[in-house]
């Protein structure tokens, strides 16, 4: 096979319990692209959850809202400092019952949010998505018992510091 084919392989790496699935183990840059929604189990998914995506079998890192799990899949040598933008999708965000689509609680946000800083990024999302809440009478996320507690791993691991000006706005 030729050396060029070989690069394009899918690569697996060991995780502790199991393997982060690369599909173009030579990149450089990655950039997380996520929807403003509420997770069930980790209480937002957005840009630092929307890594996900790359665990083989992800469905076993849920306990204690995907805590440090989230975290641990952005700190990986392949994903850290390689992590360049987050992009999310404000256009229809969702504030309860998720990560399945559920129009009874989506509401047209009318924003994309974009930030370097991926911790910034999803605690955004968590401070819109509680804000909706609250508007309709739901618990907070923290209220709830299902606040992101992967964001405080991931800026203690230095992945972001959730700086609230790391953040902009665009109206859709």
């Amino acid at each position: 096979m030729c050396r060029h084919r070989q690069r394009l392989r899918p690569r697996a790496l060991d995780l502790g319990r199991d393997r982060l699935v690369l599909r173009a183990p030579g990149l450089h840059d990655v950039h997380s692209f996520g929807v403003v929604k509420d997770h069930d189990l980790a209480g937002v998914s957005a840009g630092l959850k929307n890594l996900y995506g790359l665990i083989h079998n992800p469905n076993k890192y849920h306990d204690h809202n995907c805590d440090p799990y989230v975290a641990d899949v952005a700190n990986h040598p392949f994903v850290r400092g390689k992590l360049r933008l987050v992009v999310l999708d404000g256009v229809v965000a969702q504030c309860h019952g998720g990560p399945a689509y559920r129009p009874d609680t989506a509401w047209p946000l009318g924003l994309v949010a974009a930030s370097t800083d991926p911790v910034a990024a999803d605690a955004w999302a968590w401070k819109v998505i509680d804000a909706e809440r609250v508007r309709r009478g739901l618990p907070t996320l923290a209220q709830a018992k299902r606040p992101p507690r992967f964001l405080a791993t991931a800026a203690r691991y230095g992945l972001g510091v959730g700086d609230p000006a790391a953040i902009v706005e665009v109206r859709a």
